[in-house]
């Protein structure tokens, strides 16, 4: 029964979030991401309620997908675009770090890591069909197609966050979502800024 209910939620929270809860706003110039410290892992009980549990759930694996993409890239040419090789650094840093937030979140929550969108195509989740073909693109391509799962990554992640902060219930998760929100309005304006980077509407 619990299964079926996270399962409930983390599906409405996903497209009711999806279909316009907090629709990023465009973000101030920024030269490049800044990564807040790492948050310490509770040492008391922290009560989750379903979009608690669904916001967690849903964002480990949309930052495991994220990682692999960024891992990916580091086995194509590294001079075939330094600035976004240097973005890809500073979001690996900033997502490693909030895996092991909402890691201990879930531990804190004494909640069970369930990956319940696996095989599931949700919104800015990098799949590995995508990273399928991206390993297949022309070099040439990659840095224009890596960019644009990346930002539909860190803008869907954005979505997630204001519908958390609006319908979660856990002070501490809430916390978590406005910090990563910040960090992913910081990385949406990098990305957008960085040198001969495509625009928002090339990549639609």
């Amino acid at each position: 029964m619990v299964g079926v209910v996270v399962t409930v939620v983390a599906t409405a929270l996903a497209v009711g979030l999806t279909n316009g809860w907090g629709r990023p706003e465009p973000a101030p110039v920024a030269s490049s991401a800044t990564t807040p410290p790492a948050a310490a892992v509770p040492t008391v009980p922290v009560v989750l309620n379903g979009t608690d549990d669904a916001f967690i759930q849903l964002l480990i694996p949309m930052n495991e997908g994220a990682l692999a993409l960024i891992d990916q890239l580091d086995t194509r040419p590294a001079d075939a675009d330094p600035s976004l090789r240097v973005l890809l650094g500073e979001l690996r840093t900033a997502h490693q770090a909030e895996l092991r937030d909402l890691r201990g979140l879930l531990a804190a929550g004494d909640v069970p890591e369930l990956n319940i969108h696996e095989g599931h195509q949700m919104p800015g989740m990098v799949t590995e069909a995508s990273l399928a073909e991206l390993r297949a693109a022309p070099d040439v391509e990659v840095p224009s197609r890596a960019a644009a799962l990346i930002r539909a990554h860190l803008a869907q992640t954005v979505v997630l966050c204001r519908g958390e902060q609006d319908s979660g219930g856990s002070p501490e998760v809430k916390a978590l979502a406005g910090r990563i929100q910040q960090v992913r309005t910081a990385e949406l304006s990098a990305l957008d800024n960085r040198l001969g980077a495509p625009t928002a509407t090339s990549q639609r």
